[in-house]
């Protein structure tokens, strides 16, 4: 492929010869290739990670070019001043990941003003959105509200999200921020945003130190107290004489906060206006009437995974998606799959579909799995239809108690029960395959539908092949619970069929 590179002087099959590496991968390789295929319009943002790149675009016109806006993930609201000297936008392209108590809102008002604030950063992406995923996986209730019960409907509209509509709900893509904002006498701080079309809308909040703590990075201890702020409009906004006014106020005394409710509207008398503002408080003043509360049905009530599960996999020809319910791939992909050598009882399965290692964002196991149920599942017996299709060295796995997944998955314990191609099985203790419970014969290879059943009672399992007994009373001594899951032995072809729990 031929670079189309446009701020370097050479032509290269691969670079322009002035680049250096890194710029050479993200402006020829990125930037020059969106350009030649018509992608002008599509920006890139770099480098999502800490704020070096922009010392790296400073002295390379290439990269500079190349990069739209400087992206960085948890910045603790703070930039450096090589970013500020690119002119380029500043973005928090990953932040908040904290739990979405009354404290993680806390901590969300607090960065949504004081990345401008402190770090001139206009745009902060919240990761992540709605915390939709077992509640025992890392970063569990990680989102501005949680919706993690697919099986019962439940959801919770967290805090966060009155926190959120403080802004969203009276700006829009396109307004910007008005260089007049900073920090309060007493703790806190406010920002100011405008349409440029007579729109104002002002965000002010005195979130204290204890009450607004992100995952990361700490806070430096500060101090907020109960003060009086005066506001002084001029220009364009000195003519304005009232003011919407929004309210939250998270209570951690009383534990009854108010959340996101209008108020009466601010006089404003030659421009200027006060405030009596307490601590742990959000407060919206703009112009901007449009904003409501909104409202939503009772959510259908909270109830466990059920304790006995089963699904087939048969969807159809042409299923709307592509993912299993409550399965949740931990590594590798599973797929609804279409079996076109076998139109009886396998000719709907769930496929593990990656048949190579990716690049990995964290040191992911080796094995690919996925994980269903209770994490709370104790005893219970898990059966499934395996299809090994790698010769001599495929494997596939079912599993039960397994305590660990996400970025820990590699450290995964639980009980594995595995069937190789080369006539084989094992029983282990973790997922890598290390600590050894059982193994033996199996007389199993690829191209053939095998039922396996694991049983796991107390300190004691017992696995069967095609319902007759393999091996029996392995011991277990921990861990004492876990979510069921299948898998493979490496990234490979496999595939799933007929899968059954049942827990007491």
């Amino acid at each position: 492929m031929t670079s189309c590179c446009g701020c370097c002087s050479v032509r290269t099959k691969y670079a322009c010869s002035k680049c250096s590496v890194t710029a050479a991968l993200i402006q020829t390789v990125l930037r020059d290739v969106l350009d030649c295929v018509g992608y002008t319009n599509v920006s890139i943002i770099a480098a999502d990670g800490d704020w070096s790149i922009a010392a790296a675009m400073l002295e390379n016109p290439c990269l500079n070019d190349a990069v739209e806006v400087i992206g960085v993930h948890y910045p603790g609201t703070q930039t450096v001043k090589e970013a500020l000297l690119t002119e380029k936008k500043l973005w928090s392209s990953e932040d908040y990941s904290t739990f979405n108590d009354d404290i993680g809102a806390g901590c969300w008002a607090c960065i949504l003003n004081q990345n401008y604030v402190n770090g001139r950063m206009t745009s902060t992406i919240s990761w992540n959105l709605i915390a939709s995923y077992y509640d025992n996986l890392p970063f569990g209730r990680d989102g501005l509200m949680t919706a993690e019960e697919p099986w019962s409907g439940h959801y919770v509209v967290e805090s966060p999200i009155w926190m959120t509509a403080h802004t969203t709900q009276f700006t829009q893509p396109g307004w910007f921020y008005l260089q007049t904002v900073g920090n309060l006498t007493h703790g806190g701080s406010y920002v100011a945003l405008t349409d440029s079309k007579g729109n104002l809308t002002i965000i002010i909040e005195t979130m204290t130190h204890n009450h607004s703590q992100c995952i990361r990075p700490p806070l430096p201890h500060f101090d907020v107290s109960p003060q009086n702020a005066t506001f002084q409009l001029i220009g364009y906004f000195a003519h304005l004489t009232d003011l919407q006014v929004w309210y939250s106020k998270l209570d951690f005394e009383t534990k009854k906060d108010t959340l996101f409710q209008r108020s009466s509207p601010v006089n404003v008398y030659n421009g200027s206006f006060t405030l009596k503002l307490d601590v742990d408080e959000v407060y919206t003043i703009t112009t901007v009437k449009t904003g409501q509360r909104g409202s939503y049905p009772e959510p259908p009530k909270s109830r466990r995974f059920p304790k006995n599960y089963s699904d087939d996999f048969t969807v159809g020809n042409n299923p709307p998606f592509s993912e299993a319910p409550y399965f949740a791939d931990q590594t590798g992909v599973f797929e609804y799959f279409r079996n076109s050598t076998d139109n009886g009882p396998h000719a709907f399965t769930l496929r593990q579909v990656v048949p190579e290692r990716p690049v990995t964002w964290v040191r992911d196991a080796d094995q690919t799995i996925s994980i269903i149920g209770d994490y709370s599942w104790a005893d219970l017996n898990v059966s499934c239809d395996v299809l090994i299709e790698t010769p001599i060295t495929g494997g596939v796995f079912v599993a039960a108690r397994v305590d660990q997944g996400g970025g820990s998955v590699r450290e995964a314990k639980g009980v594995f029960y595995w069937i190789y191609a080369n006539g084989t099985y094992k029983v282990t203790n973790d997922i890598g395959g290390q600590r050894v419970l059982a193994e033996g014969l199996s007389g199993t290879r690829e191209g053939v539908w095998y039922t396996l059943t694991l049983s796991v009672k107390g300190y004691l399992a017992t696995g069967m092949l095609n319902g007759y007994p393999l091996w029996k009373n392995a011991v277990v001594l921990e861990p004492k619970n876990g979510w069921a899951a299948l898998g493979t032995l490496s990234f490979e072809y496999a595939q799933f069929d007929h899968f059954e729990v049942n827990a007491e």
